[in-house]
């Protein structure tokens, strides 16, 4: 609720400093004496339009403060949790705007400076404005579904769970589908790829031995001669070891003739012995090196392709066995995307349904509630001297949402046979803040803004209907603080806090003060508004009754 507000200089005020208390407080004072500048200052401190107009003149600047207590769990707080102002728990909550004559502004929550919207967006919770041109509040479309489904006690869990079950369903579909379209324009590029791939069937390191295959082949081109000849040394009738071997059987007919004969046997031994080896040497490396030159061909072909698909794929050769393995997955990702996408398409299918199904049920619940909130309201119009009026909500189709498919409006008709429309166009000045009054009684059991503010909402009305104002008035402020600017005695002498607005002349120019009033001062007030300038006994005594009846 609304503490305190230190208002320095906005317009006839120069410095003001008002505390509030608990339930029904009410401003009166001469006409023009200045009750719209606090209702100007309190909405400069809660966000609401900067007019440079406001400061007083031949002041630099002007500043409001608010003060505010929260109670624990108040929706405020979350607001000041995700705009990221730090609120001591048990503190009051110190709403601060400033305003130059030049027009800029500042705005300050909890401390610490913020844009003005976090300002608005704060103060709505705090404190609802009810004049005869309010546009918010109760007047807003927009908000008249909420405060329906809180009057109703409607729960809206199973429609805003399958919602977000529908969001979060169609966003996987949303990006499955956008990834499907890029998949396609992949598909074709992966089936020829893998199938290019897979014949050649390419293998790590493949490319270097083809490689060192490849010049071992070209380099036995060039020593093939040689070891055609070596060959022929080795194993030809004139060649070297058969000559040796003839030199070794006849020493071996001859070795005892002589020892060095005997000698040169065994080095001759020795040198076949070495021979051979050499010969199985060059034989075998004459095997291992010889080719046909199909085979070098093929090698050359098969490098040819490791190599070219490398470079359109720009890898190297010994990666593309793992390309390989990638483009599969790949594949296989399209082929389970497509088959996610038939699965979430099922889902969504069967979630479309349970929403409808759950939405349905909730415009039901909507309309019952509808209809009491209907009768409620009705039941409070004939006391206000609006017995020909009527009032209906209207629950009709609109956009899906997590709030299901409903749009609601409140509407009313002022007269017999006269059609139903929206507050603001069908209802007059006094008559908008009758059914508003009416509408908050009925809606009072739900709670709102902790504080209300009502201007003038007894404008035009007298007697009765001024004293059923009264007492709707001082109901409501049971469960809120209300705040009322009123012209009407049987208002005042309701309240529980009575504030007299007065403005004065002198040396320093018009100024505005707001006094909070005793009891004799209250009842003289009082007095001053049955009977006018001039107060009379008469009014005094009834001002008198007033106030003991109340």
């Amino acid at each position: 609720m609304l503490r305190r507000l230190v208002i320095r200089d906005v317009v006839l005020i120069d410095r003001l400093t008002l505390d509030f208390g608990d339930g029904l407080g009410v401003l009166t004072g001469e006409t023009g004496a200045g009750k719209s500048i606090l209702l100007d200052s309190l909405g400069l401190a809660l966000g609401m339009r900067a007019d440079s107009g406001l400061v007083r003149s031949g002041q630099d600047a002007a500043s409001v403060t608010a003060e505010f207590d929260l109670a624990a769990g108040h929706q405020a707080l979350a607001l000041l949790d995700e705009a990221g102002v730090e609120q001591e728990a048990g503190e009051p909550l110190i709403f601060r705007r400033t305003l130059k004559a030049d027009g800029g502004s500042r705005a300050f929550l909890g401390g610490g400076p913020v844009p003005a919207a976090t300002l608005r967006e704060a103060g709505s919770t705090l404190v609802e404005i009810h004049g005869q041109h309010d546009d918010r509040g109760l007047l807003n479309p927009k908000g008249h579904r909420a405060l329906l489904d809180n009057f109703g006690r409607v729960d809206l869990g199973p429609v805003t769970r399958t919602w977000r079950r529908l969001s979060e369903l169609r966003a996987e579909l949303e990006q499955l589908r956008g990834q499907a379209a890029d998949a396609d324009r992949d598909r074709e590029f992966l089936d020829h790829s893998i199938a290019e791939l897979e014949k050649l069937q390419p293998e790590p390191g493949e490319e270097q031995a083809l490689a060192d295959k490849r010049a071992a082949m070209k380099g036995f081109a060039r020593i093939q001669a040689d070891l055609d000849g070596l060959a022929g040394l080795f194993t030809g009738a004139e060649g070297g070891l058969s000559q040796l071997r003839q030199a070794a059987r006849r020493l071996e007919r001859i070795a005892e003739a002589h020892p060095l004969l005997a000698e040169a046997l065994t080095a001759l031994d020795r040198a076949l012995i070495e021979g051979g080896e050499a010969e199985e040497k060059v034989i075998a490396a004459q095997r291992d090196l010889a080719f046909s030159p199909e085979e070098l061909d093929e090698a050359e072909a098969r490098l040819f392709e490791l190599r070219g698909l490398a470079r359109k794929h720009r890898v190297e050769p010994d990666q593309l066995a793992e390309l390989l393995d990638r483009m599969r997955e790949q594949r296989q990702a399209i082929d389970a995307g497509e088959s996610r996408i038939a699965e979430l398409e099922s889902a969504l299918a069967a979630a479309d349904k349970e929403y409808a199904s759950a939405a349905a049920a909730l415009s039901e619940a909507r309309k019952v509630a509808g209809s009491r909130l209907d009768q409620a309201v009705e039941g409070e119009l004939a006391p206000l001297k609006l017995e020909a009026a009527r009032f209906r909500t209207v629950v009709a189709g609109g956009e899906p949402g997590p709030s299901g498919t409903d749009r609601v409006e409140f509407e009313v008709s002022t007269n017999p046979g006269a059609p139903f429309g929206a507050l603001t166009k069908i209802a007059s000045g006094g008559e908008l803040s009758r059914f508003i009054l009416a509408l908050k009684v009925a809606l009072a059991e739900e709670g709102g803004a902790s504080t209300m503010i009502f201007d003038e909402i007894d404008r035009g009305v007298g007697g009765a209907v001024a004293s059923a104002i009264g007492e709707r008035l001082a109901r409501l402020a049971a469960k809120s603080q209300l705040l009322v600017v009123t012209h009407s005695p049987q208002v005042a002498a309701r309240a529980s806090r009575h504030y007299r607005i007065e403005k004065s002349h002198g040396g320093e120019g018009t100024r505005t003060t707001v006094r909070l009033l005793n009891a004799d001062e209250r009842r003289e007030e009082i007095a001053r508004m049955l009977s006018g300038a001039a107060v009379t006994e008469e009014a005094r005594a009834q001002a008198a009754r007033l106030l003991e009846t109340a």
